[in-house]
Order: structure tokens, then sequence, then C-alpha cells
């Protein structure tokens, strides 16, 4: 008997767990820089997800879902650095880390 399903729910609920704490970063967190790791959390959780699913077949996994997923790792290392560029700005001109129209909350 095969342990891949086992390994595949295993992975699917980490995959759920990274998505849930990286929405729940984005939304409590007021610090920008802390929302941008809290995306690549989430950008994570859902990397994982798709690979655990692309095991269709016992023998070997789908291999364009890897490529995808790859591309996706990709996509998310140049989307941190311009935003991380982008908040340095931010920081730089405003002296802030935060949204302006996030001050006013309590």
């Amino acid at each position: 008997m095969s342990s891949a399903p086992f390994v595949v729910v295993v992975y699917a609920a980490a995959s759920v767990v990274l998505v849930g704490l990286g929405v729940r970063g984005l939304v409590a967190r007021p610090n920008l820089l802390s929302k941008v790791i809290a995306l690549n959390v989430t950008g994570s959780g859902v990397f994982l997800l798709l690979v655990a699913l692309a095991r269709r077949r016992p023998d070997a996994p789908d291999p364009v879902v890897h490529a995808l997923v790859l591309t996706g790792i990709v996509v998310a290392v140049s989307m941190t650095a311009m935003a991380v560029a982008l908040v340095r700005r931010l920081h730089r001109d405003t002296g802030q880390t935060r949204l302006p129209h996030e001050e006013q909350r309590p």
C-alpha cells in the first residue's frame, strides 16, 4: 500500500495553514513590510497545494504543474523585490512604513 495519499493530505493541510496565516497577516498587520512577508507566506501555501495536487498518478507527478509553480516562485521573488523597494521609498519620503489611511485606526 502506498503512502502517497497520506502525504498529499499532509501537504494540503500544511498549505491551508500557510494560507490562513498569510491572510491573517495581511489583514491584521499595519506594517507594509509585514504585509509583504504575509503575502509571500500565502503564495508559498498556494505553491505547496499545487505541488501536492500534481500527484495524480502514483508513478510520476504532473510536470506541467511543477513548471507553473517554478514560474510562480520566480514571479513571487521579483514581486517581493519590487514591494520592498516601494516600502523603502515610502519610508525614505515620509518616514513611515504604514499607509496614511491606516494611521487613523486605534
